[in-house]
């Protein structure tokens, strides 16, 4: 594939929807349906709407991956500092692996708690504590790997906007996607 300067089209339009998507997913969960009793008829409609949100974060991270594969994109960028461009390999890939896994995660619970047929088809009930499923530690757990990952991400991006002064942010927006350089810095991750 020939090299390009910027990201496809799809996946700068799925980046940022899924970035907002996400973290209305992590800010509803993590402080609005704590604080909501299992037994109110608020929780019905707040995880309503955070598993369905999560399902359509699952589709969409789905299709980023496809078009991630298919897609000529940008040479890897460097920071000069090998440890810090193995950890910007490592933390991008990770980004896939836990939002899908937190999307299963949170499928698994919905189906082994009743959670999935209170909430969509109608009967059932909330279980009272869904602590006492395994699967909610693994759910919460991933849900702050993410946090993490995410703080990670902005940090590095003001890292390479204000620090580095690279440029780097422009693959990540929309514009013309011309050839890239012919030799362009590359990162040298082993």
């Amino acid at each position: 594939m020939t090299a390009v300067s910027r990201y496809h089209p799809a996946l700068i339009a799925l980046h940022w929807t899924l970035a907002f998507l996400i973290i209305a997913a992590l800010a509803l969960g993590a402080f609005a349906l704590v604080k909501i009793p299992n037994t109110s008829p608020m929780k019905i409609e707040g995880l309503r709407s955070h598993m369905t949100g999560g399902l359509i974060i699952l589709a969409l991270m789905l299709v980023r991956l496809a078009i991630r594969i298919a897609s000529a994109h940008p040479p890897p960028a460097t920071t000069g500092d090998r440890r810090l461009d193995r950890i910007a390999w490592a933390s991008h890939r990770l980004f896939y692996v836990t939002v899908i896994a937190m999307a299963a995660s949170g499928l698994t619970m919905a189906l082994q708690t009743g959670a999935f047929d209170a909430v969509f088809l109608g009967h059932g009930e909330v279980p009272a504590d869904f602590w006492v499923f395994p699967i909610r530690s693994v759910h919460y757990a991933l849900s702050r790997l993410l946090m993490a990952l995410i703080a990670l991400h902005v940090v590095a991006a003001f890292y390479h906007a204000v620090v580095l002064c690279d440029g780097l942010l422009r693959r990540m927006l929309f514009g013309r996607r011309r050839a890239a350089p012919a030799n362009p810095p590359l990162a040298e991750v082993r």
